[in-house]
């Protein structure tokens, strides 16, 4: 990269992260119930949207390791109709709707109702293994919450039909390839935890838990949860894609963009999509090489890598791939997805 380019991007990037930060103010944010028969009960939705002046300031997804992200609850909507972007985050630290306020914030001050809801049992408090790895039930939550959004008297009258997109993070970008079609192969499923060469952390955890995935219930497994309602889907580091069926690529009808996070060649397998993005009709592929997949997570507090060794947490959860902080990698991310939700949901508006 010569200066020239280096400077361009520092600008874009710099130019981007404050109207990150002003955002806030013209973003409203309200829960929302959404009738699951699936779940049995309410899934919970978090949603952002363009929104006037009033509501009570509030700031989603701190924690004592993460910053969170400001917006104003119960702001009235702004004037207009909306596309509307399904969002679906990933488990264990980032296993929260807010956790990804970071993307959904400035998503929705460029023009976007964000819907995320809580994929039960994927984070938090009640945090289950076993809920976590009924990765069949997550695009059905994601059809649940299309469900309610029009019907709900807040949102009803401001949203797009036929203006919907789903983005998904880590396990959620396999939610958003999997409600674009593609289907879990229960075998790779029963079989992703034998050893932990796939993804050590995830199953350690499901170890530790006493769970035994060739003892679950995987005969929905590998049912088809595609929605035709979806238009466009976006999937950031989607793990774990390889327990995926491959033959279900091919069958993908909408546009579909893949980001990885990482160097190329030095992807984990568990997240590396560039060899899937060859197999969907209509796909794009990109690679942030100076990413990591920690890097969708919230920016790290100060000291925030010292509870980390004090907690034993065991992941590097504030490490990235390179030199640029935090808070560029999100800025660049968030233009990226401003950019392809803009040309497949806004495009002849």
């Amino acid at each position: 990269m010569n200066f020239k380019t280096m400077l361009c991007a520092v600008i874009v990037s710099t130019m981007a992260m404050l109207d990150q930060a002003n955002a806030a103010d013209a973003v409203g944010v309200r829960h929302l119930a959404a009738p699951s028969a699936e779940r049995g009960g309410d899934l919970d939705v978090t949603v952002w949207y363009p929104a006037r002046p009033g509501g009570e300031a509030v700031t989603l997804g701190d924690s004592a390791l993460f910053k969170g992200t400001a917006a104003m609850r119960e702001a009235p909507i702004a004037d207009g109709k909306f596309p509307l972007i399904l969002l679906s985050h990933g488990a264990g630290l980032a296993g929260t709707p807010e956790a990804l306020g970071w993307i959904a914030v400035p998503l929705a001050s460029r023009g976007f109702v964000v819907a995320a809801p809580t994929h039960p049992g994927n984070g938090g408090k009640n945090r289950s293994a076993a809920e976590t790895m009924k990765l069949w039930l997550r695009p059905a939550d994601l059809s649940a919450t299309l469900n309610a959004m029009p019907e709900n008297a807040f949102f009803g009258g401001h949203l797009l039909e036929r203006r919907t997109g789903v983005l998904g993070l880590s396990m959620g970008g396999s939610t958003a390839l999997a409600i674009a079609g593609a289907r879990v192969d229960a075998k790779r499923l029963a079989a992703y935890c034998d050893t932990d060469l796939l993804n050590a952390s995830l199953c350690g955890w499901v170890r530790q838990s006493g769970v035994d995935l060739h003892a679950m219930d995987m005969r929905l497994a590998g049912r088809d949860n595609s929605d035709r309602r979806i238009r466009f889907a976006m999937a950031i580091d989607p793990a774990p894609v390889d327990v995926l069926a491959p033959d279900s690529f091919a069958g993908i009808g909408i546009p579909v963009a893949i980001v990885n996070l990482g160097q190329p060649g030095k992807i984990p397998a568990t997240a590396d999509a560039s060899g899937i993005a060859r197999t969907i009709p209509n796909a794009s592929y990109a690679a942030i090489a100076d990413g990591s997949h920690y890097s969708m997570f919230g920016e790290c507090k100060p000291g925030a890598r010292a509870l980390i060794l004090s907690e034993e947490i065991g992941d590097p959860v504030c490490g990235d791939g390179g030199g640029r902080p935090r808070g560029e990698i999100h800025a660049q991310l968030v233009e990226m997805a401003v950019e392809a939700f803009d040309r497949a949901l806004k495009a002849g508006l």
